[in-house]
């Protein structure tokens, strides 16, 4: 029988700049870590600041505290190694240039028996997408380092060091590491998790070490961690997988790989001496798929930006509409009912629906329905505009000034009793700029940001799957904005199908007009897409943050010039 390790991981939500609660949180994990009698155990990426910490890192005061933080928990550390990520900051000499941004380092350090043992810099800074981490952190370019912790050997490696065939892992396996620990941010998109997966089995494989990959979860701004921490033995077996979305300790006692040529000494680690029980196999959680696994990062994604920055609820303008109604049914998920209101408001465009299935989804709900309308509001706005307006028809400046008034009374209403008011509006709308700014837009977060019209239909079904909660009169009724007569989304839009499709390839995939014609549609209506989604940058620039689902999110993930007059072809 081939000797073991024990492998505690703390896939946890930590806060970024929550210093002293994210110490408290890990403090718990070392004890639990102590308690099961594990050889090593392994955190998130920068756990001490939470992941990503941005600007926070030019602070000199909170790099100082940071360092604090790190002594209390290496004077904590017990006979169970503690790998923790930190920010290091570097001595002078160890870069070549005068950057402020770049003196610190993304770094791990190995805690054991009352101090730090060891410190790993991450080498491979991401500087894609959502990553901006060349803006702030120093690449290492030290040498190989390892650790023996138990009867392995171990190397150390921060989240992208992993993703590169020739990184810093496979080189640590080269130099004998029969165990490769990495420390993750890993924000989700939909399919991350199986690429996650074939890319740590294959860094198995090619290594013949044991891969160790603990991610940090929940919510933070537009971004959102799904955990899904996973062990991998030397073969590329999955050994264990851990809950998606979810907070989880779990511990593992992993077959060592047969001893390899060690040609780097590795830092000896005082290990406990007791005997131990074998551990009872922890039941692996069902994996998420599908609507399942988007629905769940959204509600994590809403629930994180509501607690982590102390909002006492939320606000939604309830319009009798699938995107309302979706938006509500994700608030109630995430924080409760109690803790949701929303709020219709008709004028003489409203149909009878309108009030009548919001009422009946806050009822299912179980969240505060309050019916305020604004015929009135909208009579004085358009008299007090008469003088200014006369000889000019009713256009869509006065469907705008209904949404504005919702607007108002939304935000006055937060203003009043403290809850976040959330914005509704989905991806295919904020595409093509079928919103108002300072109407519908109004909000703190907008949560169905990065969702397809399409998609929001699919996961209003999926949530009724087990019993309607959203009236189905809700679902099967055609979209419409309801400020003008007889008005549906059609009359502005291609049908959602062919828009949302056209948008994946445009947005997503960076395709040009021609290429999208290319696999079949109308070269017009592509560039009248193109065109939509060109000249409407300006006001999702001005739109609410919100949970990136998808491979491209609008906002920090895909960065366009306001002005530019670049025509795609």
């Amino acid at each position: 029988m081939s000797p073991t390790i024990r492998i505690a991981g703390a896939q946890i939500d930590l806060t970024v700049g929550d210093l002293a609660g994210n110490e408290a949180r890990i403090l718990d994990a070392m004890q639990w870590a102590e308690d099961v009698r594990a050889d090593v155990l392994v955190l998130p990426e920068l756990a001490v600041v939470g992941y990503p910490p941005e600007d926070l890192v030019l602070r000199e005061g909170f790099v100082t505290e940071n360092l604090r933080v790190l002594d209390r928990l290496a004077e904590a550390s017990g006979s169970c190694a503690v790998v923790v990520g930190f920010v290091d900051p570097l001595d002078e000499g160890v870069i070549d240039d005068d950057s402020v941004e770049r003196r610190v380092a993304n770094a791990a350090a190995v805690l054991a028996e009352g101090g730090v043992v060891g410190v790993y810099r991450k080498e491979l800074l991401p500087n894609y997408g959502v990553f901006d981490e060349a803006r702030y952190f120093a690449e290492s370019r030290e040498p190989v380092r390892l650790w023996k912790i138990g009867d392995a050997v171990t190397g150390v490696s921060i989240c992208e060091d992993i993703w590169s065939p020739n990184g810093p892992p496979s080189r640590q396996a080269a130099a004998g590491a029969q165990v490769l620990l990495n420390l993750n941010g890993s924000p989700f998109h939909v399919g991350k998790g199986e690429e996650r997966a074939a890319l740590l089995r294959e860094e198995a494989i090619r290594s013949g070490a044991a891969v160790v990959y603990v991610n940090c979860v929940g919510g933070q701004d537009e971004l959102v961690f799904d955990g899904d921490s996973m062990i991998f033995d030397a073969g590329g077996s999955l050994v264990y997988r851990a809950a998606q979305f979810a907070e989880e300790l779990f511990v593992v006692d992993l077959h060592v790989p047969i001893e390899r040529v060690v040609t780097e000494a590795p830092v000896p680690i005082p290990v406990r001496g007791d005997d131990r029980s074998p551990l009872v196999a922890q039941e692996q959680p069902l994996r998420l798929t599908g609507e399942a696994e988007i629905y769940e990062a959204l509600v994590t994604g809403l629930r994180g930006y509501v607690q982590k920055n102390d909002f006492a609820g939320v606000v939604i303008g309830s319009s009798g509409g699938i995107d309302s109604a979706l938006a509500a049914t994700i608030a109630v998920d995430a924080i409760g009912p109690d803790a949701v209101h929303t709020i219709t408001m008709p004028t003489r465009y409203s149909s009878e629906g309108s009030v009548t299935d919001s009422e009946a989804l806050a009822a299912t709900l179980g969240c505060r329905f309050d019916v305020v309308p604004i015929e009135a509001t909208f009579e004085s706005f358009t008299t007090t505009l008469g003088p200014l307006f006369d000889g000019a028809a009713s256009d869509v400046t006065e469907e705008n000034l209904q949404a504005r008034i919702r607007g108002t009374i939304l935000m006055a209403v937060s203003n009043k009793f403290g809850g976040m008011v959330v914005a509704t509006g989905n991806k295919s709308e904020m595409a093509v700029g079928y919103a108002t700014l300072y109407g519908d837009m109004v909000g703190g977060y907008a949560v169905l940001k990065d969702v397809y019209k399409t998609l929001v239909y699919r996961l209003a079904r999926w949530r009724n799957r087990d019993g309607e909660v959203i009236p189905r009169a809700i679902i099967e009724k055609a979209p419409s904005a309801e400020l003008r007569p007889d008005q549906f989304d059609t009359d502005s839009l291609p049908p959602y199908d062919v828009l949302d499709a056209v948008l994946e390839q445009y947005v997503e995939q960076d395709r040009t007009v021609d290429e999208i014609a290319a696999v079949g549609f109308d070269r017009e209506l592509v560039c009248r897409i193109a065109r939509m989604v060109d000249r409407n940058e300006y006001k999702r620039r001005q739109a609410p943050p919100g949970v990136k689902i998808t491979s491209k999110g609008f906002g920090r993930d895909r960065r366009l010039p306001i002005t530019n007059r670049y025509l795609s072809q």
